[in-house]
């Protein structure tokens, strides 16, 4: 008479547990079938060029066709407007004159993001309308503390012909008025493909 193999439960439990832990269990290196290498020649990213943009931007927040726009008004009592953040649509120029030619846009917000020093969050897009930039953009993310002669922030990514984009811009305040209006001369250092 044949004996019967037994086999305890708990045994049985992790003997079946293997049995289908091994189906499910990616070969090595199939856990990232998601991602492949790619050669940078066929997305034609060949040489790397670096860029100097030198243009105007122009902060309108008065009159009756502003481009800068507050959307959340600042903590009550702040000498800084810690809090406030103002949308934006303002023109790029090639001049400091709101009347020299257009070449494009800066596209984002501005945060006071300091409560004892007057310092901006800026989060912008510059984007071109004009000749081989038309339709291409690099973004433009960092502090601005206002006050200083020179301010620098970092440009960390575009899109058309600054993708993979990356550098710096240093911004100067060319002009302030009463009412608040602004013009910033901007030069962007990019490096890009």
């Amino acid at each position: 008479m044949a004996r019967a193999l037994l086999i305890s439960p708990p045994c049985f439990i992790f003997f079946i547990f293997l049995i289908f832990s091994y189906a499910t269990i990616p070969a090595f290196g199939e856990e990232y079938s998601y991602v492949k290498r790619v050669n940078p020649k066929k997305m034609k990213i060949l040489k790397e060029k670096l860029s100097h943009f030198r243009l105007y931007w122009h902060d309108i927040v008065s009159g009756s066709n502003p481009t800068s726009i507050q959307v959340v008004k600042p903590v009550n009592n702040s000498s800084t407007f810690f809090g406030s953040i103002n949308m934006i649509d303002n023109p790029l120029t090639v001049g400091p004159k709101l009347s020299s030619k257009l070449v494009g846009k800066a596209q984002g917000f501005y945060s006071s993001a300091g409560q004892e020093e007057f310092g901006l969050l800026m989060v912008m897009n510059f984007v071109f309308i004009d000749g081989k930039y038309n339709g291409s953009t690099f973004t433009v993310l960092g502090r601005n503390k206002v006050l200083s002669k020179v301010r620098e922030m970092e440009v960390i990514g575009g899109s058309g012909i600054f993708r993979f984009a990356k550098g710096y811009v240093q911004a100067k305040t060319y002009m302030l008025n009463s009412t608040g209006d602004a013009t910033v001369e901007y030069n962007a250092y990019v490096k890009h493909y």
